[in-house]
């Protein structure tokens, strides 16, 4: 048991060593960033690279935020009613549905990106935070849809069928009876259509490349180019992209859990 634990804390040392790297290297100076070796420690550290991400970083980071919450309103309005609709209405068709949901999240981000710009360009609605909103929400939404039928899918029938009794219809049923019980596959969704969104930049660069609404992604990624020797201003400005996901998957972890596994076993 001894020997698991020592070999678990090096594997979880060597997958963390990365972050821990980009965390020195944000509080190192410029003049010790090419020291040989290098330093493990941040000594004489500096904060001139946050201070760097305060004063050019910060409107990117609020896109960021503003695209990533109208991410999840959009996913949980669209996936959660139709979640609801696969799980205890069961349409006609419904399994074939199922099976393109799950196609659909296999198409690789590129292609739907192109096609995303076609569109956007004959309807002018390229460079714009609706635009990313509603490519990043093709991604999740699939996801969500899943994701809400197996959790709804384990609600008792035996509610549902009360609501009937009681007067209520399939949207009041959906509304005061099913919504209220899936809190575990709201946080679920709502926390993996965020870090998608957050972390997008395929449909960022090549929806929005030349606008003024640019997400954290294109913030780093021009920051990059422009400034290519400032490597602790670029760590630092990682590091503090990093917070807001960190934060999130600490908080709402237990009710992830719970929401990915719902269905997964059967009584």
């Amino acid at each position: 048991m001894r020997l698991k634990t020592v070999i678990g804390v090096l594997l979880t040392a060597i997958m963390l060593f990365p972050v821990y790297w980009m965390v020195n290297v944000s509080l190192t100076r410029d003049t010790d960033m090419r020291a040989d070796p290098p330093h493990l420690f941040p000594l004489n550290g500096t904060f001139e690279g946050y201070r760097a991400v305060l004063d050019q970083q910060l409107p990117y980071l609020i896109n960021s935020l503003l695209i990533g919450l109208g991410t999840v309103a959009l996913t949980v309005v669209l996936s959660a009613p139709a979640g609801y609709s696969l799980a205890k209405l069961r349409p006609r068709g419904g399994g074939g549905l199922s099976f393109v949901l799950l196609v659909a999240q296999m198409i690789p981000s590129i292609i739907m990106a192109m096609g995303f710009y076609a569109i956007y360009l004959r309807l002018g609605v390229l460079n714009s935070t609706a635009g990313l909103i509603l490519a990043d929400s093709t991604i999740a939404v699939p996801f969500g849809v899943l994701i809400f039928t197996a959790f709804m899918s384990g609600v008792p029938d035996e509610l549902t069928a009360a609501a009937t009794v009681d007067g209520a219809g399939p949207f009041r049923t959906f509304w005061s009876v099913i919504l209220p019980v899936s809190r575990n596959a709201i946080v679920t969704v709502s926390l993996f259509a965020f870090l998608w969104a957050w972390s997008d930049f395929m449909f960022a660069t090549t929806l929005d490349g030349g606008g003024t609404q640019q997400p954290i992604t294109l913030g780093i990624y021009h920051y990059i180019g422009n400034n290519n020797q400032q490597w602790n201003a670029i760590m630092a400005t990682a590091v503090v992209a990093s917070i807001p996901a960190t934060l999130l998957l600490i908080v709402a972890q237990r009710y992830v859990a719970a929401g990915v596994t719902a269905g997964a076993v059967k009584d």
